[in-house]
């Protein structure tokens, strides 16, 4: 079942001239609907500026169109919040360049509040004094605080508003859904004059035509004094989706699991060629495309997991992720725009190693190699996390080095997506969604992947690279809470590779912090410090030769001593003479 919601609009100037207000709703059909939501707002300009009216048209203009063209990997408040970063930009922008340079009460300004319903939460956005109210029975609640500064004797002043300053801070809220839930938008120049009980009574009395009721509520304001523009919005949740309906989902319930295939088999215009890799998971095939003839991998579920609707949208996740990321450094989705009949995912073919055996050809890499491979890694992290995606499963096995020496991070299937994990929120990601010995601990203790758990895998990867062991060998998996993970020791990579400066010694040792909060606010900072001492880190000493190689130690010792007897003796024998 889709979303479905009631809605009704009413602006009017009131007494005043004109109307400041500005006030727009956008449902879309189809996938829209169901990835990215509907969208409510309303903007109150101050009327103390001429310009007010188009500030608000701008900026309820600029949510709704631009709001539906972010990425459907990013998470609303993400989306919403970018969109209204730029308009509050703009707007400033146009303030600096007239009067409003010198009186920002003549400058393009105006309040907004906003609601985002999408799947089964409502996210509401807001700056300014319009509010947005719940209807909770027969009564009404507050969902937003006004940003207006009471100087006394009656007077007040905005303090917060679109296009006032620079940067703006939004307030954010999300409200958790249920059928019949009904929200109202509402300006001052209507909140300050009607009551709770008349705005509940007035979307009673004209539940079947909400217009009808937001302009009952604007009437009342107007017979109770007001002097201000009258902008209500009246929205009511009719029906939610189903709380697994996701794109995803969708797709694995509609398309047919292949067989076992066969070198010479086609399928969906791609013939196979042999098998590439087979687990208990999946098997995964080279292909050529029949119309372009071009190398094309395809991953398809294994015969025991063809009944886990789990499994099978997140094989179906690999190639979605694919599809919205664009790096040299990331797999890509093969580009057909055929109709498909059965599940998998189709991908580029990458001609080259994995990482794991890139390893056992080059068992003592040059740092330098090693910098490389760890630089590459974190340019495709970055692009997924700019998306508001982790990888979660960032493992040797998981990435390619081509013939050229780029390294391509694959296997999205356990990657966390902000925006899709919107469309289900009732489900519990996988238990470990990695590999054990590269997972940071906090996934451990049942937390959700974050950049900062990317940023431990990418750091065990290049300990391992650098030493050929874990920094923790197998203890970080077993550390199953705070006090068991604080006992965990780093090992030094400086006994194994005396040619390892200090300083990235100490880089490794900061990214792989149990505690996230300890590690690196990106992974870029990580790759920087690398390449260059970081002065907030304190670099750990080079070992005594002891520590590195107690073998070579004791026999340099043993030899010395033996020099020092044998001149002794020398000695010894000439006093005696």
């Amino acid at each position: 079942m889709p979303l479905r919601i009631s809605a009704g609009q009413y602006s009017g100037a009131g007494r005043k001239a004109g109307n400041q207000d500005f006030h727009g709703l956008c449902i879309p059909t189809g996938h829209g609907l169901a990835t990215k939501g509907v969208a409510v707002a309303l903007a109150d300009g101050i009327s103390s500026s001429e310009l007010s009216q188009q500030a608000s048209q701008s900026a309820v203009t600029s949510l709704l169109q631009d709001y539906y063209c972010t990425s459907e990997a990013w998470s609303v408040k993400q989306s919403v919040e970018r969109v209204l970063a730029a308009t509050n930009s703009w707007l400033y922008a146009q303030t600096q360049r007239g009067q409003g340079r010198f009186d920002k009460d003549r400058g393009w300004v105006c309040t907004l509040s906003a609601l985002v319903i999408k799947s089964r939460t409502a996210h509401l956005f807001h700056v300014g004094d319009a509010r947005i109210y719940q209807v909770q029975g027969r009564t009404l609640e507050q969902l937003t605080t006004d940003h207006r500064v009471h100087a006394g004797g009656g007077q007040s002043y905005l303090g917060r508003a679109l296009g006032m300053g620079n940067q703006v801070e939004i307030d954010y809220r999300p409200v958790a859904l249920q059928d019949g839930d009904t929200f109202v938008l509402a300006t001052d120049g209507v909140h300050g004059h009607v009551s709770a009980r008349a705005i509940v009574a007035a979307i009673e009395q004209h539940a079947g035509d909400l217009d009808a009721a937001a302009k009952a509520i604007a009437d009342e304001a107007l017979r109770q004094g007001s002097e201000d523009n009258l902008t209500v919005q009246v929205v009511r949740v009719d029906a939610l989706p189903d709380a697994q309906a996701s794109e995803l989902a969708l797709s694995a319930a509609e398309l047919t699991c292949p067989p076992l295939l066969e070198p010479r088999t086609v399928l969906d215009g791609l013939r196979i060629v042999r098998e590439l890799h087979a687990s208990s998971r999946s098997h995964v095939y080279l292909a050529v495309d029949e119309e372009t003839q071009q190398p094309v991998v395809l991953k398809t579920p294994s015969i025991d997991l063809r009944g886990d609707p789990a499994y099978l949208e997140r094989l179906l996740l690999e190639e979605w992720v694919a599809r919205r990321v664009d790096s040299p450094h990331l797999l890509k989705a093969w580009p057909s725009a055929r109709p498909r009949q059965h599940l998998y995912a189709a991908m580029e073919y990458v001609a080259g190693s994995t990482l794991s055996q890139w390893l056992l050809d080059h068992p003592r890499p040059q740092l330098e190699a090693v910098r490389g491979i760890v630089d590459q890694m974190a340019a495709g992290l970055r692009t997924l996390h700019r998306a508001e995606m982790v990888h979660q499963d960032l493992r040797p096995d998981n990435v390619m080095i081509d013939a050229n020496g780029t390294a391509i991070i694959i296997d999205f299937g356990a990657t966390r997506v902000a925006g899709i994990l919107e469309l289900d929120a009732t489900s519990a990601p996988p238990d470990l969604p990695g590999t054990a010995q590269y997972m940071a601990p906090e996934h451990f203790l049942g937390a959700g992947g974050t950049p900062a758990a990317d940023q431990f895998s990418l750091a065990v990867i290049a300990y391992q690279l650098l030493t050929g062991r874990l920094p923790y060998g197998m203890e970080v998996a077993k550390c199953r809470t705070l006090a068991q993970q604080r006992q965990l020791r780093y090992r030094s990579v400086l006994p194994v590779r005396n040619d390892v400066p200090g300083w990235v010694d100490a880089a490794l040792q900061k990214a792989l912090q149990p505690q996230p909060h300890r590690r690196y606010g990106d992974v870029a900072e990580f790759v920087f410090s690398l390449r260059r001492p970081d002065p907030g880190v304190r670099q750990r000493r080079q070992p005594a030769l002891i520590e590195r190689d107690p073998v070579v130690f004791w026999k340099g010792l043993s030899l010395v001593l033996a020099v020092v007897c044998v001149v002794l003796l020398g000695v010894w024998a000439t006093h005696r003479h």
